[in-house]
């Protein structure tokens, strides 16, 4: 029997609602499926974040240690004593005493100079006790000297390394230097840092020289000296000036004047490499 028209209303009324419903479901569904995508995609960005972050961590640690470990082994500063030798003590032999050096008037023309009887140098010398002058022999032992720091005399006979320490080297080798033309600066343990700084810079300030061909050398000894009579004393084969500040101009005054040369220099042109010790800076 055929349904009333009214009938037949209600059921596409209902299917269409239905289709509605259903659509409205689907959209629903889908809507779901992207939020889903969608906080899975943010997960996995957080994810890879914390991942990118824990790399770099590691990178950063990794690079920290390497820098660590660098800086441990390699020299500080340029002034690290890792490389530096200091030349040994002198031992054995029999040990000498200097007698007292005779003081001889200042013609340096250098304020505050005290000078010694160097008679004989630089011509073939006639040094001895009976002329004061300061000798020039070679020892094997170890030696007392008459003046502190000395500025001449018996010394060793190996000549040591020109350059900076920070250590306190042996008398013997040092004086062996001054032979050879070298000026020796010594410091004060005690002195201030800043003023040590000073000190170095001002050596490495000064021209490298290679009197009679010889190897190139600033020929200057930077080192300190315990129980020093001044902050800063400067020595040269048979002179000696005492100063309280590296910033005096007259420790360069007495470096251009006595620094290898042909005037006061004993032995001039020979080495101030080859020897003994390693030095912080040539």
């Amino acid at each position: 029997m055929p349904l009333p028209d009214g009938n037949l209303c209600s059921l596409r009324d209902v299917s269409a609602r239905g289709q509605v419903l259903m659509s409205k479901g689907a959209r629903n569904r889908q809507r779901a499926a992207r939020e889903k995508v969608a906080q899975m995609r943010a997960q996995q960005r957080r994810a890879e974040r914390r991942r990118n972050l824990i790399i770099v961590g590691a990178v950063v640690v990794v690079i920290g240690a390497v820098i660590g470990i660098v800086v441990a082994v390699l020299p500080s500063g340029g002034s690290s004593s890792s490389t530096q030798v200091i030349p040994p003590a002198v031992s054995g032999g029999t040990p000498v005493v200097q007698p007292a050096a005779l003081v001889v008037p200042n013609a340096s023309g250098i304020r505050g100079v005290v000078a010694y009887d160097t008679t004989g140098w630089p011509a073939s010398s006639h040094n001895g006790p009976a002329a004061r002058a300061l000798a020039h022999t070679h020892v094997p032992g170890p030696v007392t000297y008459s003046i502190t720091p000395p500025v001449g005399g018996a010394h060793n006979a190996t000549w040591m390394n020109c350059g900076i320490y920070d250590k306190p080297v042996p008398n013997e080798h040092a004086v062996h230097n001054l032979e050879h033309g070298a000026v020796w600066i010594t410091y004060q343990p005690s002195l201030p840092k800043s003023e040590v700084d000073a000190l170095r810079a001002f050596v490495e300030r000064q021209s490298v020289l290679s009197p009679g061909g010889q190897a190139g050398s600033r020929y200057l000894d930077l080192t300190p000296y315990p129980g020093l009579p001044a902050p800063v004393v400067a020595s040269s084969w048979g002179f000696q000036l005492r100063l309280t500040s590296p910033t005096d101009p007259r420790l360069q005054a007495f470096v251009s004047k006595f620094r290898v040369s042909k005037t006061y220099t004993p032995e001039y042109g020979a080495p101030c490499t080859g020897g003994i010790g390693t030095p912080l800076e040539k």
